[in-house]
């Protein structure tokens, strides 16, 4: 499964995501890379509203198929993050993992690997941070 993560902790407020999204599909507010967060397609709001059935899972992403997609904004209006956009001929757009493409693009050109592909490397480094807090706090507490 094709997956993106987000650590805002290492955001430096580049834009660099923002320009190099071939769907434009990222922003960044205040340090935190925004984009499509990929709900599981049973709890897809977006995925679950859309009267065409134009947006579906895909290899774990879910993406818009413009040849279906009718331009009546109900995925845009229920998406809780405000992660899909109307496009220049109106029709949905959204992050779809660079799915068609060798690298996520957002990824590859991240400074500071704030934007990542492989929750595993996040995941290790807050079970890292957090065993050395409680480290710390056994310490304080002997």
């Amino acid at each position: 499964m094709t997956e993106l993560i987000s650590n805002p902790e290492l955001c430096v407020d580049c834009m660099k995501c923002e320009r190099n999204c071939p769907q434009n599909a990222i922003r960044v507010s205040d340090g935190v890379p925004l984009f499509c967060m990929h709900c599981a397609p049973e709890k897809a709001p977006c995925l679950n509203i859309c009267p065409e059935n134009a947006i579906e899972e895909l290899g774990g992403a879910i993406v818009i198929n413009g040849d279906k997609c009718i331009g009546c904004k109900m995925c845009r209006d229920v998406c809780p993050i405000g992660a899909i956009s109307m496009n220049e001929i109106g029709q949905a757009n959204k992050c779809d993992l660079c799915i068609n493409e060798k690298t996520q693009q957002c990824v590859e050109c991240c400074p500071t690997d704030a934007l990542i592909n492989d929750s595993k490397d996040v995941i290790s480094a807050k079970q890292d941070k957090l065993a050395t807090e409680l480290k710390r706090l056994k310490e304080i507490l002997k």
